[in-house]
């Protein structure tokens, strides 16, 4: 029996790790965690006595430690994540049939922001080579952005992409490029079908790339959605919020925008809420209302030729050394497993609490994901403010999903609950380790804007395309991805580090993940070090030193939240 002491402040690894089988992750846990496929029969040891399995437990499951009577509280990372609905002998899987949802009730009590914060000494003269803006934001990349105002404008956007992308130089999601342009010039020369079936037509990305006219410009990124007019004007406000957080990130330049001229999402609104975020943000934005163009033709033609000017623009920019206060990181997971409370996501909250220690912000968002820890995150906000406003928001969440007939308790998908997260609670109290142990020192709404060092805490939905969208409008120049059975989600213009939970995923899915959590598992890794090494490749990341799978990929995710029910 391993045990992972999981105390007020740090997750510690038991050395003999590697020699277990399962795993208790905290001292006052009930039920315990299977590492390998265990038959029933086994006798597994823990704290001196014999627990004989009457089950075959599956990796990443639970049973359980004792006898439960129906009623008995059900407890995981040392919080109440269930109770039994009926009685579950010691050794018996833990599962959706004999436990149901439930969590700790929270208030706003004492706050102790008091923590023994890591020892940074190993990164405290790093800097990563970004992209400094006029509002004193860097960038970790260097982005032209092409929006529409209202989805009527998706077809231009697309227009304008076609347009733009490959002879510019930036093939998205793609290894080679077919250069039909030779084929017609050879055509033109007059050379016969056997020569013209013979030419060497094919590019590799980085050859078309070497070419690009602006080498300092990282892609040009093209949104689409399906909001702008009809639904709620709140919905085109929200909209228009986020838009405007996306034009002010640091990892873009600046942006070109449709309007069609007679939506909800008017330019002067969007206009309103760049003002809002900030007056004097100095970047520069082009708007284009189709209405009151001669023509589609013309309209399309001028977007091209003004982006290109920004592209001009944009390509004055240059990589310089920056400090790692400067890092502003989203704190993501999708797709998670039985193991991601367990490695990657204690390991992520390691390196979110280094980089608090040195500066910079961390965004843990998920709201629905949080279900089950709300006090411990109220008791280390920094101010009653900040405890008082996540309490409010979530209390609001929960009740406007029970309105609907929906809860929390209706989060776990079905993939979760085949890989041993059977409630909410359990899910969310190894979903919030992203955030590590710092104190939280903001609380966000819906698109508002992280400017305050340390971490945090931003109301989204715990979708996972919902959630990475919002937390890089609300400034996160990168995103780290904790994963247990594998998404390829990524984001337009900030970079998403794919980490696994587990070593069998990222070798089966290599061509997504970016680093490999499961060594914490195996023992070859404790949660220091492998939060330390992620923090390493987030510099790398961030520098350009490195380009994430998602990237490569053109994996450019991007749904907006209209504030209903979203699990």
């Amino acid at each position: 029996m391993c045990h992972l002491e999981a105390g007020e402040h740090q997750l510690v690894l038991n050395p003999d790790f590697m020699k277990n089988t399962t795993l208790k992750v905290h001292p006052a846990d009930n039920i315990i965690v299977a590492l390998q496929d265990l038959k029933a029969g086994e006798q597994v040891a823990q704290n001196g006595l014999s627990i004989q399995l009457l089950e075959d437990i599956a990796t990443k499951h639970k049973f359980a430690e004792r006898d439960f009577a129906e009623g008995d509280e059900i407890t995981m990372y040392g919080v109440r994540i269930g109770r039994a609905v009926r009685p579950i002998p010691a050794g018996t899987r833990i599962s959706r049939e004999n436990v149901t949802h439930d969590s700790e009730e929270y208030h706003i009590g004492d706050r102790r922001t008091n923590w023994p914060a890591p020892d940074v000494s190993k990164f405290k003269n790093w800097t990563f080579a970004g992209y400094h803006r006029a509002d004193g934001k860097v960038g970790t990349r260097n982005y032209w952005l092409v929006i529409p105002l209202v989805f009527c404008e998706n077809r231009n956007i697309e227009v304008m992409r076609d347009a733009l992308l490959e002879p510019l130089g930036y093939l998205t999601g793609r290894s080679f490029s077919v250069d039909v342009a030779k084929l017609l010039q050879l055509h033109g020369d007059g050379v016969g079908e056997g020569e013209l079936l013979a030419a060497d037509v094919v590019q590799d990305a980085a050859e078309v790339q070497r070419r690009r006219p602006f080498p300092n410009v990282d892609g040009i990124k093209f949104l689409t959605h399906d909001g702008g007019c009809g639904g709620t004007q709140q919905d085109s406000q929200a909209l228009c919020r986020l838009l405007a957080g996306y034009i002010l990130n640091p990892n873009v330049a600046g942006a070109t925008v449709l309007s069609l001229g007679c939506q909800h999402a008017q330019i002067d609104l969007l206009k309103t809420s760049l003002d809002a975020f900030d007056p004097h943000h100095g970047k520069p934005i082009f708007y284009l209302e189709q209405q009151k163009s001669r023509s589609e033709r013309d309209f399309i033609a001028d977007a091209v030729r003004q982006t290109f000017v920004g592209l001009m623009q944009a390509n004055r920019q240059e990589r310089l050394p920056a400090p790692l206060s400067k890092l502003v990181v989203g704190l993501e997971c999708g797709g998670s497993d039985g193991f991601s409370g367990i490695s990657a996501n204690p390991a992520l909250g390691h390196a979110s609490d280094l980089l608090a220690v040195l500066g910079g912000t961390s965004i843990l968002s998920e709201f629905p994901e949080l279900n089950a820890v709300e006090q411990n995150l109220i008791d280390r906000c920094t101010t009653e403010e900040n405890a008082e406003k996540f309490a409010k928001l979530m209390r609001s969440y929960s009740q406007r999903a029970q309105e609907v007939g929906s809860g929390f308790d209706m989060n776990p998908s079905p993939g979760n609950i085949r890989d041993g997260l059977i409630t909410d609670a359990m899910k969310s109290a190894g979903a919030a380790k992203k955030g590590g142990n710092s104190p939280v020192t903001d609380v966000l709404d819906y698109t508002e804007q992280a400017t305050k060092p340390g971490l945090a805490l931003l109301c989204t939905p715990g979708n996972d395309v919902e959630s990475t969208t919002a937390e890089v409008a609300s400034g996160a120049n990168l995103v780290v991805f904790t994963t247990g059975l594998g998404t390829p989600t990524g984001n337009p213009i900030a970079p998403v580090i794919k980490m696994a939970t587990n070593t069998p995923l990222a070798r089966r899915m290599s061509d997504i993940i970016d680093i490999d959590a499961g060594t914490v598992i195996s023992g070859e890794d404790t949660i220091e070090t492998k939060g330390e090494e992620l923090l390493e490749l987030m510099i790398r990341v961030a520098s350009g030193e490195a380009m994430t799978h998602s990237e490569r990929l053109g994996q450019d995710d991007f749904i907006p939240w209209k504030r209903g029910v979203s699990l």
